[in-house]
């Protein structure tokens, strides 16, 4: 992760404990929303990319990468090459 994504985690720590302690404004609970969906479009969009680029192979040397995945890369490559 990035050093904004520490600093985001960080704020969102120090949210939740506050929310647990003491409640938060409506301006911090926003800032909580906000910061909670960036952090999980970025998670996802992270393992999204990690997945893609998985390859799965057997004990043999075959390749067993799941059709669904094997899909994914074929049109990925199939952008990339255009």
């Amino acid at each position: 992760m990035a050093k904004n994504d520490a600093v985001d985690i960080k704020r969102i720590n120090e949210l939740a404990k506050k929310k647990k302690e003491e409640g938060l404004t409506e301006s911090e609970a926003k800032e909580q929303s906000k910061l909670r969906k960036a952090y999980l479009d970025s998670f996802r969009d992270n393992f999204k990319k990690q997945i893609e680029n998985t390859r799965v192979i057997d004990p043999e040397g075959n390749d067993v990468t799941p059709e669904k995945v094997k899909k994914i890369l074929d049109s990925k490559d199939k952008k990339d090459n255009n």
